[in-house]
């Protein structure tokens, strides 16, 4: 039997860039949560509090938004998808002070911060991602969530998972941790975080062992909302931001510097930086891809 689809419609003041609104949620071109329909609609398998569920987003005419959801969580996906597509947002907050980023604003219109409201989620793939290679990490997390994942509800790919709840993740085998490249220090952060509900301690993620103010941004991006947070130590966004508003690559000090004026939306500012802008040029060595299964 077929699961049963629930499905909403709602409309906006503008229109919504759904595909970029929600890439930050794609870990990797091989994210088994996370897809992109020929027709351009957006996939993804969540485990909400009331279970595993797929939730599709795609754009109707005019400025309509079209939300359908299968499984046991489809209803509260079905609820919260006009968050996930920035409803909770203001961006009347936010006011461009400088010519540049006036540019970079006109650019990227309509900009909204989403948020999922899965903490767990978020911080389990923001951990995983710590100190290494974007590479790396998508291998982890395919790894993982093709293994320990149930397969995703509705009518999806047979290789489409949903990710594993918080208290599954602790169930994970050395072995397990070690076919996925992830090396014991991050699957002991994993598991340490896995033992506590952190749902309602989005803004104490840094009590956590392991977990730091990267960590925490990029939990706190995408499962709050959060239009300031500022990923301190990220290999690349110093450099995006510097670039876009300076021209030059700076350091953390220098990004901090760059973004003062907008404190209170400097995560919209860099996301700003990063769609309007795009990842600069690379010259010089790379981040080298370790491969922990080896060792």
């Amino acid at each position: 039997m077929a699961a049963q689809k629930l499905e909403r419609r709602w409309t906006t003041s503008t229109r919504t860039p759904v595909r970029a609104m929600l890439a930050i949620h794609q870990r990797g071109s091989g994210d088994p949560a996370f897809r992109v329909a020929a027709d351009g609609s957006v996939w993804r398998a969540v485990h909400t509090p009331d279970g595993p569920g797929t939730v599709t987003i795609a754009t109707g005419a005019g400025t309509e938004l079209i939300a359908r959801a299968w499984g046991p969580g489809a209803a509260w996906l079905i609820d919260t998808a006009p968050k996930m597509l920035g409803a909770a947002d203001d961006p009347t907050q936010f006011i461009p002070r400088d010519a540049v980023v006036e540019r970079l604003a006109a650019k990227v219109p309509n900009l909204r911060i989403g948020r999922t409201d899965r903490v767990w989620e978020a911080l389990v793939g923001a951990v995983i991602e710590q100190k290494v290679t974007g590479t790396e990490a998508y291998r982890a997390w395919r790894y993982l969530l093709t293994k320990y994942g149930e397969r995703a509800p509705g009518p999806v790919p047979d290789d489409m998972r949903v990710p594993p709840p918080r208290q599954r993740w602790r169930d994970i085998t050395v072995v397990d941790w070690h076919r996925s490249g992830l090396e014991a220090i991050r699957a002991k952060t994993i598991r340490t975080a896995a033992a506590v509900d952190v749902e309602t301690k989005a803004d104490r993620l840094t009590a956590l062992p392991g977990v730091g103010l990267w960590t925490a941004a990029h939990t706190r991006i995408r499962a709050v909302g959060d239009p300031d947070a500022v990923p301190v130590g990220d290999y690349h966004t110093p450099s995006v931001v510097g670039m876009a508003l300076a021209g030059e690559k700076v350091d953390d000090d220098g990004m901090l510097e760059l973004l003062e004026p907008y404190a209170g939306q400097r995560y919209r500012v860099i996301r700003l930086c990063e769609l309007g802008a795009g990842m600069p040029e690379r010259r010089g060595p790379r981040m080298s891809v370790r491969d922990y299964r080896r060792m």
